[in-house]
């Protein structure tokens, strides 16, 4: 299918997906610009998707006012269409195009998709959880008050206004004269003390136990560090040794990605969304942030043992977004997990393009020396060959 219609279809499909990455994560935005063409297309088709879907289940369809049945009724006409676009090669979503042509292209199957869906249905089911009777531990989240939104004072009613004195009986009486001007102003009255602003009903929150964790993590992003492989690996010749220690690296740094995503989004997974993916006890304590950061600090380095067999262009791309998450980690940290309920960890601009230019002379290094090392083994060979002569 070469028309021009289709590619030019493709071309905008593709640049939609750009934006949306551009436009929802500066980090990974940063990370594929040091891919080769070949990948980074590829790459942002895949990030748009999984971004759309991530989405709808986070609060777009709610925030619409769509009802329930209503958001889950969209995220599966979202599911359908990917799979006619997947099997038909062609959408008239642009995401869903651009994907489409990705995992043609990479032989990306549902065997990896239809994980990651799963896990959005997961996110739904936490969301139209009953939100009548929050638990104890939900309670606790709700301890720290905040204003509520315009339209919500809208809707408040009104406090009572109290009844003034009687009027009295009506007699005619004289004009009264008129008062002198003073001198200065008159000093207004103290004004009343509003009424407290009321503390807004905590939603019901979904706790995850450890299995529900290793579930949901697998398909919302360990499946997809395994698309981003399959993608990697269109062109390259690994052993199967090879592509299974890759493999294990991908999920890897998708796991210590989303756990470190889950850290840094406290406050809004709790709150807004109801969801405590980190524990089932409704909120984490000291001691369960202290472990988290040791399992990702490990994920990490897991993740990191195997980025050498990656194609180089990807092996910079991945190792600039692995630096990136890690000086995340390393703030989080270093920050009390009661501040996490209340404020979301950043990581400024100014290191990003730090970290990200560190990556690429350690990726440009690492190749001279992997050159250095090729040439020295050809040479010893030679000279093998030549002394059998």
């Amino acid at each position: 299918m070469n028309s021009t219609a289709y590619d030019q279809f493709s071309r905008t499909a593709r640049q939609a997906a750009k934006t949306v990455i551009a436009n929802y994560s500066t980090s990974f935005a940063l990370a594929t610009r040091f891919l080769g063409p070949s990948h980074r297309a590829h790459i942002r088709n895949i990030y748009a998707l999984v971004r759309i879907a991530d989405e709808i289940v986070d609060g777009l369809a709610a925030d619409a006012g769509l009802t329930p049945e209503d958001q889950e009724r969209l995220l599966e006409s979202f599911v359908a269409a990917t799979k006619t676009g997947l099997e038909r090669g062609i959408s008239d979503n642009l995401i869903i195009h651009a994907f489409a042509q990705t995992a043609q292209a990479a032989g990306i199957t549902a065997e990896l998709i239809d994980p990651f869906f799963d896990s959005m249905r997961t996110d739904l089911e936490s969301a139209h959880k009953d939100l009548e009777s929050p638990s104890p531990a939900t309670r606790v989240l709700a301890q720290r008050p905040f204003s509520p939104t315009p339209s919500t004072r809208q809707n408040q009613p009104r406090p009572p206004v109290p009844p003034g004195p009687p009027t009295p009986p009506t007699h005619p009486t004289p004009p009264a004269p008129t008062p002198p001007v003073p001198s200065t102003p008159p000093v207004s009255p103290p004004r009343p003390t509003p009424p407290p602003r009321p503390t807004p009903q905590p939603r019901g929150l979904r706790g995850f136990d450890a299995d529900e964790h290793s579930r949901y993590v697998y398909g919302s992003a360990e499946v997809v560090g395994l698309m981003c492989l399959t993608v990697f690996l269109m062109d390259e010749d690994r052993t199967p040794t090879q592509r299974e220690r890759l493999e294990f690296g991908a999920r890897q740094l998708g796991a210590a990605f989303q756990n470190i995503n889950f850290l840094r989004d406290l406050a809004d997974d709790s709150i807004r969304l109801g969801r405590s993916y980190l524990t089932a006890e409704g909120r984490l304590t000291e001691t369960e942030k202290t472990a988290w950061v040791r399992t990702i600090r490990d994920q990490l380095a897991h993740a990191e043992d195997t980025m050498t067999l990656l194609p180089r262009d990807a092996r910079a791309a991945v190792r600039s977004a692995a630096a990136l998450f890690t000086a995340l980690i390393d703030r989080i940290a270093e920050t009390p997990v009661a501040e996490l309920y209340v404020k979301r960890i950043r990581v400024p601009n100014a290191v990003k393009a730090r970290l990200a230019a560190k990556a690429i002379l350690t990726t440009a290094a690492e190749g001279r020396t992997l050159e250095h090392a090729r040439s020295e083994n050809e040479t010893s060979v030679h000279a093998r060959h030549e002394g059998r002569q």
